[in-house]
This record gives structure tokens, C-alpha cells and sequence, in this order.
């Protein structure tokens, strides 16, 4: 296998495994680690098992791959456009999600990072655009792995992979356009839209699950307006407690409404939702709107 077929592993440093918390670590996790109870141990044999369960813990990684390109015309202009696929390292993914993106994105990506780590990326250097040969298939190819190196040492910087600039040239065209046929009515191909930028999210956002909400009640809206409301349940299942958690106010009421409405609907019990929904009403905190979740939902990208 050559180089231009080869995913580029990360150099990621050590802030991005995830901290595991001894304290956290109760009976029942020891006894299904090692298949005996903590109490049973003696302090040696749990800090030699602690340290086994330690090692358990992988860092997540993810891994970037370019592996082919389109070259667009119009009757004014040609350009390259590289797909982009997003791997989560350590186990399976089985959720590949392909974006395409330009050279001209890539540029718009280095000059907004630049604006706040100027000093941080003296050693990141994106590719130079060509005078000439822009399009044979030597250079493409090489820009292609460059490109590719380049996202690698972004990602392997935390300050830049947790950027919003960094996260936005990974979702923000495709929730744009999901965003845009919601508003339409297109709602079915919407969803599709919607639920790959989540995959995306998932793998980019790990740091702050709160970028998830947007995305998810969407998605809700789409299932309840395509009348499936079992899932649209449990997307609302889904984003409920990264409302509750990081004090999305503006969405909880909405959300909690949009949730009472669907189990009535699948005749699920409702009345801790109920209770919710009523003390955040009452709350001296509450966000006084009469905006529905779908209201609300198609504000985004205006």
C-alpha cells in the first residue's frame, strides 16, 4: 500500500483520553473487570487492579482520510473537490460519513484559525495553491495526502480540535443545507442530511456533548412531521439531558412540550415530564416564550 492510500495516524497528546476517575470506580465495576468483589482485595491487590482497569481505558483517537476527489466545471470555473471521511480509531466504525470539501475551504479554515492561533500553528503549514497544474493527476494526488497530513496535525492540537472554526468546516455546509430544506418541508431528505452531521458531531464534539441539542431537535422535528413518532421520542431522550446538564434554557421548554405531546401520543407515562415542564414554567429563571420546538428549530441558519 503506498502513502496516498495510507491513513494518516494522529499525533494525539495526552489531553485526549478522557479522565477516569477512581472514585468512580464502584464494586460492580471491579467484580465485572476482574470477576471478584472489591471488598475481597487487599490495598496492594487494588491498586495492581487498578491499575490493569486503568490500562482498559483507550484514548479516542480519529483518523482522517482523503481517499479520492471529483474535478468540478462550470461554464466560468473548474475546481477540486477532496472527500473527507472522519474514522474513529480503537475499535470498529461502521459509521463513515463522506464530506467534500475545497481547496478554498480548506483556506477559509487556516485563515480563521490563524486569527486566534497565530503563534500555535507556526509549524502548520497548509499546502500552497498552484500557479499551474492544478488539475493533473500527480498534483491532485499530493495535494490530496498534504491535505490530509494537515487536518492530522490540526486534529493533534486539543486547542484546535475543540475550535468551533475547526468543528464547523467538518458540519457547518451540510447543517446549513439540512436547515434549508427543513424550512422547505423536505423533511425526509433533511433527516438524511441531519443524522450524518451527527455522526460528525459525535466524533468531533466528544468534549462538549451540548453541540449535540441543535442537531437532535431537529431530528425531532423531522420524525414528528414524517409521523415517526417513536423515534422522534427517543431522539427527545437523547437531548433532553444535555439540556438539562449545560442550561440550554431556550430549548428546555420547547423540548420538554415537544416530549409530553409524543408519549401522549405513544400513550407512554408523561407525568415527570409534566412535572418538569410545569416547574421550568414556574421556574423565576424560566425564558418566557410561546416558540413551539419547530419554531425554534428553524431559526437556526437564518
Amino acid at each position: 500500500m503506498d502513502s496516498d492510500s495510507q491513513l494518516l495516524d494522529l499525533r494525539t497528546d495526552h489531553e485526549n483520553t478522557h479522565p477516569f476517575n477512581a472514585e468512580q470506580v464502584d464494586e460492580t465495576s471491579f467484580g465485572t473487570a476482574a470477576g471478584v468483589s472489591a471488598s475481597c482485595l487487599t490495598t496492594a491487590e487494588l491498586q495492581q487492579h487498578w491499575r490493569a482497569v486503568k490500562r482498559e481505558v483507550r484514548a479516542v483517537k480519529l483518523l482522517f482520510q482523503i481517499p479520492s476527489t471529483r474535478t468540478i466545471e462550470h461554464t466560468t470555473s473548474r475546481y477540486v473537490v477532496y472527500q473527507i471521511i472522519v474514522i474513529r480509531s480503537g475499535s470498529y466504525d461502521c459509521k463513515h460519513v463522506a464530506i467534500e470539501r475545497r481547496y478554498s475551504e480548506f483556506l477559509h479554515l487556516h485563515y480563521e484559525l490563524l486569527q486566534d492561533f497565530s503563534e500555535e500553528l507556526e509549524d502548520v503549514t497548509l499546502p500552497k495553491k498552484r500557479l499551474t497544474g492544478n488539475f493533473s493527476k500527480e498534483n491532485i494526488n499530493e495535494r490530496r495526502v498534504t491535505l490530509c497530513d494537515y487536518l492530522t496535525q490540526l486534529y493533534s492540537r486539543s486547542y484546535i480540535r475543540r475550535s468551533p472554526a475547526f468543528i464547523a468546516f467538518f458540519t457547518h455546509a451540510e447543517l446549513k443545507t439540512a436547515y434549508h430544506l427543513l424550512r422547505g418541508g423536505r423533511y425526509s431528505h433533511a433527516l438524511e442530511v441531519l443524522q450524518n452531521a451527527l455522526v460528525l458531531q459525535e466524533k468531533l464534539s466528544s468534549h462538549d456533548p451540548s453541540l449535540l441539542v441543535p442537531t437532535l431537535c431537529a431530528l425531532l422535528v423531522c420524525q414528528r412531521d414524517l409521523e415517526d413518532f417513536h423515534a422522534a421520542f427517543q431522539t427527545g431522550n437523547r437531548a433532553l439531558p444535555g439540556v438539562r446538564r449545560y442550561g440550554l434554557r431556550r430549548y428546555r421548554t420547547p423540548l420538554l412540550e415537544a416530549m409530553v405531546d409524543l408519549g401522549y401520543k405513544l400513550q407512554h407515562p408523561v407525568a415527570q415530564l409534566q412535572e418538569e415542564l410545569i416547574r421550568v414554567q414556574h421556574s423565576p429563571h424560566a425564558l418566557h416564550t410561546q416558540m413551539s420546538l419547530k419554531q425554534l428549530v428553524v431559526q437556526e441558519f437564518t
